[in-house]
């Protein structure tokens, strides 16, 4: 799925909480929603992901650099808001790239800084 077709798809999925139309950059998508969160989508390929977020000036991201064997959820890993890193608690390199924009929305609405 491309960002176009993830524009599309939170467009209709998630319409009632977007701050305004998703915006489609160079190589990214942004998304606002209205709790005020900010994220940065990049989904280059299917396994090959980072999805940040903002909330006031608070900076998460989920990325699959293989950067970290000991996590067990390697590849994928969080940088939360102390940019502590973390195992990722939401999203999977083998799930489609919408099920994980899901997880990840799903989640930050509820609790942007995943401290639940």
């Amino acid at each position: 799925m491309q960002h176009l077709d993830l524009k599309e798809a939170l467009e209709a999925h998630y319409g009632a909480v977007l701050a305004e139309p998703p915006t489609l950059c160079q190589d990214a998508l942004m998304v606002s929603l209205d709790n005020g969160v900010l994220l940065e989508l990049r989904y280059p390929a299917r396994s090959e992901y980072a999805i940040a977020w903002r909330w006031g000036d608070a900076q998460l991201r989920i990325d699959t650099a293989p950067l970290h064997r000991t996590l067990t959820t390697f590849p994928n890993h969080l940088h939360d808001a102390s940019d502590v890193l973390r195992e990722d608690p939401l999203t999977n390199p083998n799930a489609e790239p919408w099920a994980n924009v899901r997880a990840v929305i799903d989640a930050v609405l509820v609790d942007p800084l995943l401290q639940a």
